[in-house]
């Protein structure tokens, strides 16, 4: 397992159960890189995944 899976686990064990919208997911990107600029990069590869997920030439 590795070191993520634990924090992915406790996501879904937590707020599992709740709907949110994107905006909502991208406002608290935004606010976590604002609080960890360190994360920056990673934060925004992510996002862009997620933005790209059903684009057919990727």
């Amino acid at each position: 397992m590795y070191f993520t899976d634990r924090g992915i686990e406790e996501l879904a064990a937590r707020r599992g159960d709740e709907n949110v919208s994107l905006a909502w997911l991208a406002e608290q990107f935004s606010t976590f890189v604002d609080l960890n600029p360190e994360f920056e990069v990673p934060v925004e590869r992510l996002a862009t995944w997620l933005a790209r997920l059903d684009d057919e030439d990727e």
